[in-house]
């Protein structure tokens, strides 16, 4: 009897709600009054019966039923609330005053009322008189927690500076909500330092690190500078919290991590130098070496090699250096031009490796050098194996898409195709992206009615980029762009002929073919990459800065929505010289 009634009630609230928001008030009214009565002390029932009255102009049906139900529980004042704004939406703001102020009154002496009352004022949209009653409780109740509701409305009003004083306020009561007020901070701040939000933020800490020095607001420091992609201020921060307390340490280890995927490799470096330096574990001593390598690598630090070999005969070529082993492979193939040293040294990490997944990582970097050396069949088999040793793990979606880029070397565009269809829905945006990136090319350039569209020589071009054999590459590009000239192979064909010529240091060529592209069409598919190419190329090769400024500037106005939107504003204001401290 007791679960038919508790059902009906249920089924009750739901029709109920399903005419609220249908619009339909009368019928919403009567289902509400009913569930109000039976629950007298749920004031979400009472709050939409109250609507519905209000909705449908009956505005003295509601002061009367408020009254009663005041009348009959004298200690619920925060009804006040709900009658003052039954007055407001009559336009009676006097009255309305009135019965406001005696619901922030009432808690003086019965503060536990505080949370609801300053609830009600919210949900009225009555924010003001919200603030006032959760401070009211929190002077009245030490214990009392509202600072995030205060902070919310703040964050409503617009009011960023407040509403990030009262975020510091509950961290400072509660510092393992940090989380969580992270996430909410997230929704005001982005990757600008000179937002008028970020530079509140940093603000609110500065004063709470000044006046009431602890660890979390250093920590909310570290994390504004790395959501700024300033990485050297949040190097600082991370290094005095280790100072202050060890266990940061693999905060340094993190944040190392993020600039070297950003691209800063000094902070990188700083963080992975720093952190080999503190660890006492052999293996994250190997994992920090690694990515110094990789650094290294990326910096075409011409001692890459000697360094490869000192790091593997500190720690030895065993079990625990296999990632070492294979990076040395992936440099050797691919910076060296050695690929047959590469596969000897790949062939002795595959007998060290002892899981699945490290063995997949190593026959994935094997099929890379025979696509590397033209064995693509050799290539493709490895690939396949990956997939099917380590199904639905995002090494095996690598690997489907290696799959797909070697059947495009060859020319198999079906098979290609469809690898690159399942692989759209990746759950690595990565992969993603470039399975869409690398079905475009195929789908848009394809032989229509067996006339011939440049796509099979474009592929063997882009195999031959790959090889890093730039010359041959080169060729085929300018040999598409005389055959197939208004043809839509034309804009990919200049656009790869332009980093092929930025690849090999012929700067004024790459630059002449990135200006021929965006003159063919302005609004095209290539055009925000070319700026953003040319405005590098300026800045760091030519050192125009001025032109470098230029085509910043035609980003951020005239490709709004281009990936490339955040990171040439921050540029252009440092070539303008802004300050950001």
């Amino acid at each position: 009897m007791f679960y038919s009634a508790v059902a009906l009630c249920q089924n009750n609230a739901a029709l109920a709600d399903r005419y609220f928001h249908q619009g339909d008030y009368e019928k919403a009214s009567q289902l509400y009054e009913s569930l109000e009565k039976n629950n007298p002390f749920n004031t979400r029932y009472l709050k939409r019966l109250i609507t519905c009255f209000q909705e449908t102009n009956k505005y003295k049906k509601a002061e009367e039923f408020l009254h009663k139900k005041l009348l009959k529980n004298p200690n619920q004042l925060f009804l006040h609330v709900e009658i003052g704004y039954n007055f407001d939406r009559q336009q009676k703001k006097e009255a309305a005053k009135n019965e406001y102020l005696i619901a922030i009154a009432s808690i003086e002496n019965n503060p536990n009322l505080g949370g609801l009352i300053g609830k009600m004022f919210q949900e009225n949209n009555l924010l003001d008189y919200a603030i006032e009653a959760y401070s009211k409780t929190m002077d009245l109740n030490k214990n009392a927690q509202y600072e995030f509701q205060i902070a919310q409305i703040y964050g409503e009003k617009g009011q960023f500076e407040k509403m990030f004083d009262y975020y510091m306020d509950l961290i400072n009561k509660n510092p393992n909500s940090i989380g969580g007020i992270q996430r909410f901070m997230s929704k005001y701040i982005n990757d600008d330092p000179l937002n008028k939000n970020n530079i509140a933020l940093k603000k609110a800490l500065l004063r709470k690190s000044i006046s009431n020095p602890k660890n979390v607001w250093n920590e909310l420091l570290s994390w504004l500078f790395a959501k700024q992609k300033e990485y050297r201020k949040a190097f600082v921060q991370e290094k005095a919290l280790f100072k202050r307390d060890p266990t940061y340490l693999d905060s340094l280890f993190r944040l190392g991590k993020i600039a070297f995927e950003d691209g800063d490799f000094l902070t990188a470096t700083s963080c992975f130098a720093f952190f080999l330096q503190n660890t006492v574990f052999i293996e994250e001593k190997i994992t920090a070496e690694l990515y110094l390598l990789k650094i290294a690598v990326q910096e075409l630090d011409t001692n890459s090699d000697v360094l490869f070999k000192k790091t593997l005969q500190k720690y030895g070529v065993n079990r625990n250096t296999v990632e070492i082993q294979i990076a040395f492979a992936d440099y050797l193939a691919f910076q060296k031009n050695n690929p047959l040293k590469a596969i000897d040294v790949l062939e002795v990490a595959l007998s060290f490796s002892t899981s699945k997944f490290q063995k997949a990582r190593i026959k994935l970097s094997l099929g890379d050098i025979f696509v590397f050396t033209g064995r693509l069949n050799k290539a493709l088999i490895y690939f396949s194996q990956v997939q099917a040793q380590v199904k639905n793990h995002p090494l095996s979606q690598e690997a489907r898409f290696k799959v797909a880029q070697t059947s495009y070397f060859k020319g198999d565009f079906r098979w290609a195709k469809s690898q690159l269809k399942v692989l759209k829905g990746s759950t690595s945006q990565l992969i993603a992206n470039d399975a869409v990136k690398l079905f475009l090319i195929i789908s848009d350039n394809e032989s229509k009615d067996s006339i011939p569209s440049g796509l099979k020589e474009f592929a063997k071009a882009d195999l031959f980029a790959y090889q890093n054999k730039n010359t041959e590459a080169i060729a085929i590009y300018r040999t598409l762009l005389e055959k197939y000239s208004g043809q839509n192979i034309e804009d990919h064909a200049l656009f790869r002929l332009a980093k092929m010529y930025l690849r090999e240091s012929q700067f004024e060529k790459g630059i002449s073919s990135l200006l021929q592209l965006i003159s063919i069409d302005g609004n095209g598919i290539f055009v925000d990459d070319s700026y953003y190419l040319l405005a590098k190329v300026y800045e760091n090769e030519m050192k125009d800065l001025e032109k470098a400024s230029e085509y910043y500037q035609k980003i951020i106005f005239e490709k709004a929505s281009s990936i490339y939107v955040v990171d040439a504003r921050k540029k252009y204001r440092e070539l303008r010289g802004d300050v950001f401290n």
